[in-house]
């Protein structure tokens, strides 16, 4: 998968909003923009540089899922360590794997399909979120 494919997919959904911050090309359902459910980063920041995205061609995708989905993809956070360069091996997030957000850097053909329903998963998850927000 490239990067364009990813966002082809993303904006592909209901009600997506996209946006770019902090070197970031974010993803959120709706107006309220206060936490996407997915994000594309294709080069290190300053606070973030743990993967070495700054790799000719290597783009990372977070996808925020649900605990089950986290759990089956990259296992507990006690597991060891992890090697957060690797490609096509989904991991958990450097900063926010407790929030259950996974990522994975370069997804080729192997993974595509479970990228896809990690997106999906992510997506349904805002959209209850905004539901949520919007009935209180």
């Amino acid at each position: 998968m490239t990067p364009a494919e990813v966002e082809a997919l993303v904006e592909g959904l209901e009600d997506v909003q996209r946006a770019e911050a902090y070197g970031y090309t974010l993803f959120f359902v709706g107006d309220d923009r206060r936490l996407p459910f997915v994000t594309i980063a294709d080069s290190d920041r300053e606070f973030d540089d743990v993967l070495d995205l700054d790799r000719e061609g290597v783009f990372r995708i977070n996808i925020g899922v649900s605990k089950a989905r986290f759990e089956a993809l990259v296992g507990d956070l006690g597991s060891g360590a992890v090697d957060h360069r690797a490609l096509d091996r989904f991991l958990p997030h450097p900063h926010y794997a407790r929030q259950n957000w996974i990522c994975i850097l370069n997804p080729g053909p192997q993974n595509a399909e479970s990228v896809r329903e990690s997106i999906a998963e992510a997506h349904s998850i805002a959209v209850a979120r905004m539901r949520r927000r919007t009935d209180d």
